[in-house]
């Protein structure tokens, strides 16, 4: 699929332009999907469909293998706490229609099925997988040596 130029730098906002401009494409904060977030805090999906913590890079990597045009800018989401905290930093982009106004993809109409289908894809990631399957037997071994600490107590 051949990908369009995009502008880097953002313009100022101007009435006149169509749906294939940058700045009339949606975008996709960390926080909105963020299982770790409250509503209050930003995040905009069902709790049991949410993420935890995911990064503006799997958000991005995710939609570019669903075939949608992705654009990154390095900004920082206004309910950050800590604006300086790299974590946080990223603010994905995403074309949604073509300049006449019809859906690029069927399958994503609006910003909320978009969203939903980072919360069902992210956990999935293989970097996701290897990393959980560390942090589990991390917690399991963990436990095994608080019990056995126990053991010799009585």
């Amino acid at each position: 699929m051949a990908q369009t130029t995009v502008p880097q730098q953002a313009r100022p906002w101007n009435p006149n332009f169509t749906y294939a401009d940058r700045e009339r494409w949606i975008c996709i904060y960390p926080a909105y999907i963020n299982s770790r977030r409250t509503v209050k805090e930003g995040r905009r999906i069902p709790k049991e469909k949410a993420v935890d913590n995911p990064s503006y890079t799997e958000i991005r990597d995710v939609c570019a293998a669903a075939g949608m045009i992705v654009g990154v800018e390095n900004k920082v989401y206004a309910r950050e706490l800590d604006h300086r905290d790299l974590k946080v930093r990223g603010r994905i982009r995403i074309q949604l229609k073509r300049e006449d106004g019809s859906l690029l993809m069927e399958q994503f109409p609006d910003r909320q099925s978009v969203l939903l289908y980072l919360g069902e894809t992210i956990p999935k990631l293989k970097s996701r997988a290897q990393s959980q399957s560390a942090q589990q037997s991390a917690s399991q071994q963990a436990q095994s040596a608080k019990s056995q600490k126990k053991k010799g107590r009585r």
